[in-house]
């Protein structure tokens, strides 16, 4: 069995959330700026909006960094976590659907939220700002239908 890797993704961070990203950059930048002023309760608050705003980037930044999605001829892995690792893998036969949800900023950014159900009900996959989500569903749709046939 050949499993070439066909798609192997991070979610994205100012294409997922960019409001909420040009957001935090206005309070970083005015953080900075406040700083510099002569009264020392503006520069306090502009020290703790700017370590804020810092913080905020990088927790963000850790939890994007620390999702993978990847999709093989066989299956999809998605990989989550930094210290402790959590993988979880479907075999491309079991799957039963693809979902790809995505507003109107989210399709002028090129991101979505990918869904991926087996069996049951619920989602066993649910990964949220990964670039061309539709690739992802042509891909898993492309390779269902080549195992199929004899």
């Amino acid at each position: 069995m050949n499993s070439d890797l066909l798609y192997s993704e991070n979610p994205k961070m100012p294409r997922n959330r960019p409001f909420t990203f040009i957001f935090i950059i206005i309070l970083n930048i005015a953080g900075l700026a406040a700083i510099r002023l002569d009264q020392q309760s503006f520069q306090i608050i502009g020290l703790v909006v700017w370590l804020g705003t810092v913080t905020w980037l990088l927790i963000w930044y850790m939890k994007i960094k620390s999702t993978k999605v990847s999709v093989t001829n066989n299956d999809i892995l998605v990989e989550r976590g930094l210290l402790r690792k959590n993988r979880k893998e479907l075999a491309l036969d079991k799957v039963r659907t693809v979902e790809v949800d995505q507003d109107f900023i989210s399709r002028i950014f090129g991101v979505g939220k990918i869904k991926v159900f087996t069996a049951g009900d619920l989602a066993e996959i649910e990964v949220t700002g990964l670039p061309d989500p539709n690739r992802i569903r042509e891909l898993v749709k492309q390779n269902q239908h080549r195992s199929e046939k004899p």
